[in-house]
């Protein structure tokens, strides 16, 4: 009998900015994990699903006790090469983990949107792209693996600028140009929580389709499955 969302307890693993807002709002629910108390293959058997947002460098440690289990992943990490043979180890233990670089659920109708403009600027004249996005003043890399991502998604060539100041969680707008008319698409984080909220609802997600073949999913997938649910 599968558990309702009240019943579910949830490896943890990892309790920085992210993983620790995550532990937050699941409350009773969390199992948390940190460099103090590792997780192993027994204290895991409690959980039903694991929410992993740990640095790269310590994915690899991660990965392999959670092959010593069947519990269904979510990964937050970034700044890792995944195993090429990952999805096949995977498939052999039966379950599902799911891979993403940002969980915001309102981040992926973004994606959405942007792959339809820049489909759709097929029919406008001479279009031209530009994407500003906007971090704390700490981020080092520029422009954000965000914005870039929003040049992929849109699929055409766009300039991209960038810009550093106070504790912004992260802004990114684009402007498609013509010369009759401006379009403007912007997204705006308010909190991080959005991330750790978006990979609660994907943990959960998981759980209730078992239908999911075993495997490793890009989250992209998984939200466009849960998408074309809605239509």
């Amino acid at each position: 009998m599968t558990k309702s969302n009240q019943q579910r307890k949830f490896a943890v693993i990892g309790t920085g900015k992210t993983g620790g807002t995550v532990a937050e709002l699941l409350g009773e629910a969390a199992i948390p994990f940190d460099e103090y108390n590792k997780p192993t293959p027994e204290k895991l058997a409690e959980a039903d699903s694991a929410i992993i947002f740990v640095p790269g460098t310590a994915a690899e440690e991660i990965i392999e006790i959670l092959l010593q289990t069947d519990l269904p992943a979510v990964w937050g990490t970034t700044g890792y090469q995944w195993p090429e043979e990952l999805p096949d180890q995977v498939k052999e233990i039966g379950t599902r983990w799911v891979i993403g670089s940002n969980f915001s659920l309102g981040m992926n109708l973004v994606r959405k949107s942007l792959n339809i403009l820049g489909k759709g600027s097929e029919f406008l004249d001479e279009p031209k792209f530009h994407i500003h996005e906007v971090h704390h003043e700490h981020k080092q890399d520029a422009p954000s693996g965000t914005a870039l991502s929003w040049n992929d998604w849109l699929g055409k060539e766009a300039s991209i600028s960038s810009d550093r100041q106070g504790d912004v969680k992260g802004i990114h707008e684009l402007h498609l140009k013509t010369k009759g008319e401006s379009i403007f698409l912007k997204h705006e984080a308010h909190d991080r929580s959005i991330f750790a909220e978006g990979a609660i609802w994907t943990a959960n997600y998981i759980l209730d389709h078992p239908e999911i073949e075993p495997g490793v999913y890009p989250f992209s997938e998984l939200f466009d499955r849960a998408f074309k649910e809605l239509l």
